[in-house]
C-alpha cells in the first residue's frame, strides 16, 4: 500500500508487443556550462537562513514563500539527494535508463496513467501561479545543491524541473489506494471476481479486508485529558527509505507558512504535522475508489470494443522505454498503449479490461496541501479539504481552539446504484462510466463526539470513537464502498482508551508504544487454530504449541513466545499481493525450521531476532506486525527479522488552555537520511528504540539555545557559510 509491487505487466506484455530494439552506445551528457549558469544566477534570486538543530533538523526562515522552498529543497538535498533524483528521473519515465529492466514495469505504468500528457496539457493552466512558483524554488534549491555537488548528480540530469517532480507525485497517488493490487489481479491466470450484473435489491457492501500495514492516530479534546490540554498524536507507518520515506523539517515564511512535520522526497509541503493553530495526522483508508470493466472486443476488428451499442476504436499511443543494460549500453523497445472512454487498458489471458480510477482527472493536489498548511482554523481547514483533489487518506484533526476530528476524505464516485461494483462491471455501458464524485460533505465525519476522542488505525470509520459517538454504517449507500474492517491496533486503541476517561501525556505515550493483541484479533484467532491442531501432524508441533499457549499476546523485546508466532503469523495473514494463503501447516514447519536453524530453541527473545541495523548499529526493538509499536521486517539470511518499515517519524502535539502549541517529536534514524558520514544518520536510532522523544523547537528562541549550524542561501550566501562542499 505505500509501496509498488510488481504487477507482471510488462512479463505478460512485452512478448506480445511489436517490439523495437535499439542497442546504443550513448552517454548521456553532462550538463552545459548555460545550465550550471542558469542554476547559480537563479539561487541568487533568493534569501533565506537555514538553521540545524543539535539533532541536524533544518529550521528554514525567509521572507517569502518560495525562499523557504528554495531553502528546503537544498536543505533536503544535502540529506536525501539520491532519492530526490530518483523521484525526478522516475516523473520523466527514465527509471529504467539508471535501473535496469526491472524499472521499465514503472516506466511503461507511467504512460499507462496518461501522467506525462497531463503535465504537459495542464502543468501551467490548472496550477495556480503561486503553487508553480513554491514548485520551481524547491527544484531550484535541489538544482543549487546538485550543481555545487556534480560528483553526486547522474550524468545528464540536470536541470531537474519542478514538473519531473510533480509527475512522480501524481503516479504514486493510486497507489496508495490499492492499484497495484488490482493490476496484479488483473494478471493471475483466471478472472478472479464475476461480472455485475443489475440487482433486484440493494447489495450489503461487507468489505472486510485490511491493508496489510498502515498508520496510528488519535486525537483528545481536554475533557479526555488529565491536564486539560488538547493533544494529537502522529504516528505515520512508512518504509524507513525511499521515496514515501519521512524527512522532518521547521518552514516558517514571513507570509504565513509556519510549519513543522513530516515531508516527502520531492515536495516542499508538510504532509503530516502541525502549525501554530492545528494539526493532522494521516492514515490510509480503503474505500473503493477503482473499478475494473470487462470489454466486448470487436470479434472482426480487434481495436475497437463495444460502448452502447456502437464499435468505438482504442485510443492508443505508444510507451518508448529505454533501458539501461551495462555500461554505455542500452535497450529500447516500444509498447503500445491503450486507453478507452473508461481510462487505461488491460489485455490479459482471460479478457480484455479498462480501469477507472479516482483522481485520474484531478490535477492540483499540491495547492490543496499548501491551504491545510496555511489553515488556521477548522473553518479554513475544512474548506480546503472540500477542494477534492486528494484521493484518499483520513485525517485527524486537532486545533488550538481546542476542536477534535476524524475527517474520512476520499474522492468516492457517485456511482448507480444496483450494481455490485465489488464485482467487473459490464464495459458497454455509459451509465456505469462514472463522471463526477461524492461532495466531502456527504463522508463520514465524526466532529466533537462527547467521548473527548477520536482514532483511526487503518479501520473503519464506523469505529472512531466510543459506541455511542459512533456512525451508523447504514446512513451511507453501500455503493460508496466504505470498509468494515478493523485492525488489531484498531481494537487495542478502543480497549485502552474508551475505559479512560482521563488520560495523562505519560499514558497516552504507553498507549501509542503497546505491544499486544486483541483478543479480537486476526492474531488472536490464528492462535487458536494452530491450537486446535494434532500434535502428531508436525514434528516438534507439540513443543510449538506449548510456547504458544502461554505466550501473553505481546511482542516485548523480553517474550520467548514472540518470535515464534510472528514467524508464522506474517507469511499466512499476508502472503502478498496474487499470492493464494499458504498452507498452515507448511508456515509452521518453515518457522520452527527458521527458529531451530539460528538459534538452536524454537523460544529465543524476542529481542534477538527483532532487530533495527542502521550503519553500525544492530539494535532489539520491541514491536511487531499490526500492534501498536508497528515494526515491518524482512527475513535475513542469519534468522533475523530487519524492520524496513513501520513506526518511523512520531510525533505528540499539544495545545494549552490558552492555545499556545507544543510538540516531541522522533525519527527512526535521523535527519541525515543518506549521508552515512554525518553523525545524524543514526544518532536518533537509540532514542527510537528506547521509545522516547525530543522536544520540536517550534519557536527561534527555543532553536537558538539547541543551535548546531546556521547558514544563509541565496543573496545573503557566502562561502564560509557553506554547509558541505
Amino acid at each position: 500500500m505505500y509501496n509498488f509491487v510488481r504487477t507482471g505487466l510488462l512479463a505478460v506484455g512485452v512478448t506480445s508487443a511489436v517490439v523495437l530494439i535499439r542497442v546504443l552506445l550513448v552517454a548521456p551528457g553532462s550538463p552545459s556550462e548555460a545550465d550550471i549558469s542558469l542554476i547559480l544566477e537563479n539561487a541568487r534570486t533568493y534569501d533565506v537562513l537555514v538553521r540545524r538543530d543539535t539533532q541536524g533538523i533544518p529550521h528554514i526562515y525567509g521572507d517569502r514563500n518560495v525562499d523557504v522552498a528554495f531553502g528546503m529543497g537544498y536543505a533536503h538535498s544535502e540529506d536525501d539527494y539520491r532519492t530526490i533524483e530518483e523521484i525526478a528521473i522516475a516523473g520523466r519515465g527514465m527509471l529504467a535508463s539508471v535501473k535496469g529492466k526491472d524499472a521499465a514495469e514503472a516506466d511503461y505504468l507511467l504512460h499507462l496513467f496518461k501522467i506525462p500528457e497531463r503535465i504537459d496539457s495542464l502543468y501551467d493552466s490548472a496550477i495556480p501561479e503561486y503553487i508553480r512558483a513554491i514548485l520551481q524554488a524547491y527544484a531550484d534549491g535541489v538544482n543549487y545543491y546538485a550543481a555545487r555537488h556534480p560528483d553526486k548528480v547522474t550524468p545528464g540530469l540536470l536541470p531537474i524541473d519542478p514538473q519531473d517532480m510533480y509527475a512522480s507525485f501524481l503516479f504514486r497517488v493510486p497507489f496508495f489506494f490499492g492499484i497495484d493490487k488490482q493490476l496484479s489481479e488483473l494478471f493471475q491466470d483466471t478472472r478472479q471476481r464475476e461480472i455485475s450484473e443489475e440487482l433486484t435489491s440493494a447489495f450489503l457492501f461487507t468489505k472486510d479486508t485490511k491493508p496489510p500495514i498502515g498508520s496510528n492516530a488519535w486525537a483528545l479534546a481536554p475533557s479526555r485529558t488529565s491536564d486539560g490540554k488538547t493533544r494529537l498524536v502522529l504516528n505515520s507507518h512508512q518504509p524507513y527509505s525511499g521515496p514515501v520515506s519521512w524527512y522532518e523539517a521547521r518552514l516558517k515564511s514571513k507570509q504565513g507558512w509556519d510549519v513543522a512535520g513530516a515531508f516527502f522526497p520531492g515536495s516542499p509541503f508538510m504532509l503530516n504535522g502541525y502549525n501554530p493553530y492545528l494539526g493532522w495526522a494521516n492514515t490510509l483508508n480503503d474505500p473503493d475508489l477503482i473499478d475494473i470493466y470487462s470489454l466486448t472486443i470487436n470479434p472482426d476488428n480487434e481495436r475497437q470494443y463495444l460502448f452502447d451499442g456502437e464499435w468505438l476504436a482504442f485510443d492508443a499511443s505508444t510507451a518508448s522505454i529505454k533501458v539501461r543494460l551495462w555500461g554505455p549500453f542500452y535497450w529500447t523497445f516500444e509498447k503500445e498503449v491503450l486507453h478507452t472512454i473508461h481510462g487505461p487498458v488491460m489485455d490479459t489471458d482471460h479478457g480484455v479490461y479498462a480501469i477507472r480510477y479516482s483522481g485520474m482527472d484531478k490535477f492540483n493536489l499540491f495547492e490543496q496541501i499548501f491551504r491545510l498548511n496555511t489553515a488556521t482554523s477548522m473553518d479554513e481547514f475544512t474548506d480546503a479539504m472540500r477542494m477534492g483533489e486528494l484521493s484518499s487518506v483520513n485525517y485527524i484533526y486537532a486545533d488550538k481552539d481546542h476542536n477534535i476530528a476524524l475527517f474520512y476524505n476520499a474522492l468516492i464516485p457517485e456511482r448507480q446504484p444496483g450494481f455490485d461494483w465489488q464485482e467487473y462491471l459490464p464495459g458497454d455501458r455509459s451509465d456505469l462510466v462514472w463522471t463526477d464524485y461524492l461532495p466531502f460533505d456527504e463522508l463520514p465525519h465524526v466532529i466533537n463526539p462527547s467521548a473527548g476522542y477520536v482514532y483511526n488505525a487503518n479501520n473503519t470509520p464506523f469505529k472512531a470513537t466510543a459506541e455511542a459517538d459512533n456512525l451508523n454504517p447504514g446512513d451511507f449507500a453501500p455503493e460508496m464502498g466504505i470498509e468494515t474492517s478493523m485492525t488489531n491496533r484498531a481494537y487495542r486503541i478502543f480497549e485502552l482508551f474508551d475505559p479512560d476517561k482521563d488520560i495523562s501525556l505519560q499514558e497516552l505515550k504507553d498507549y501509542k508504544y503497546d505491544t499486544s493483541f486483541s483478543d479480537k484479533s486476526s492474531m488472536a484467532e490464528l492462535i487458536r487454530e494452530i491450537l486446535a491442531l494434532d500434535p502428531a501432524l508436525l514434528p516438534d508441533l507439540d513443543a510449538a504449541q506449548r510456547i504458544l499457549s502461554n505466550w501473553d499476546m505481546s511482542a516485548d523485546r523480553e517474550n520467548r513466545s514472540t518470535a515464534l508466532a510472528i514467524l508464522i503469523y506474517e507469511p499466512y495473514e499476508n502472503p502478498g499481493f496474487g499470492n493464494p494463503k499458504p498452507d498452515l501447516l507448511s508456515v509452521l514447519s518453515d518457522a520452527i525450521k527458521t527458529l531451530k536453524t539460528h538459534y538452536g530453541r524454537l523460544d529465543p527473545e524476542w529481542g534477538q531476532v527483532n532487530r533495527i541495523r542502521r550503519g553500525d548499529l544492530d539494535l532489539a526493538v520491541d514491536g511487531s506486525p499490526d500492534v501498536m509499536r508497528a515494526v515491518y521486517s524482512e527475513l535475513q539470511d542469519d534468522g533475523r527479522l530487519v524492520g524496513t518499515a513501520g513506526d518511523t517519524f512520531i510525533a505528540f502535539v499539544e495545545w494549552d488552555e490558552d492555545g499556545n502549541v507544543s510538540s516531541e517529536s522522533i525519527h527512526q534514524f535521523g535527519s541525515a537520511t543518506l549521508d552515512e558520514t554525518s553523525i545524524h544518520f543514526s544518532d536518533q536510532l537509540p532514542l527510537f528504540v528506547e521509545e522516547k522523544l525530543t522536544p520540536v523547537l517550534f519557536r527561534k528562541e527555543d532553536l537558538l539555545e539547541h543551535l548546531e549550524s546556521s547558514y544563509h542561501l541565496g543573496k545573503k550566501e557566502t562561502p564560509s557559510q557553506w554547509r558541505s562542499e
